[in-house]
């Protein structure tokens, strides 16, 4: 899994949605369709999507689908976020040292 893969997973609005209603617990597909203005198809492919991006796990039941998140989906998201402030921190750090060289 890449990082693209999970931005472009979570970048589209219900996507998104849908993950903020699994932050709370596991849903069953219809109850989280229940919850869109789309059609029940168009919320199984947005799982679809989250699945395969490694954000959420789906759990069968009989004719039931239940999806939970998988925080650990997010870890290369969050890997490549800290990477990035730390090297931003690193050369804001090191334009602060010159600037007090300069002035001393």
């Amino acid at each position: 899994m890449q990082v693209l893969d999970v931005i472009q997973a979570i970048g589209e609005p219900t996507r998104f949605e849908i993950l903020r209603l699994l932050r709370r617990r596991e849903m069953a597909a219809g109850e989280i369709a229940d919850r869109f203005a789309v059609t029940r198809p168009a919320v199984s492919q947005h799982l679809g999507v989250l699945r395969r991006a490694g954000l959420v796990h789906e759990r069968r039941a009989g004719t039931y689908r239940y999806y939970r998140i998988r925080s650990e989906g997010f870890d290369i998201l969050r890997a490549f976020l800290d990477d990035f402030w730390t090297v931003r921190l690193r050369r804001l750090k090191q334009a602060a040292e010159r600037l007090a060289q300069e002035k001393s």
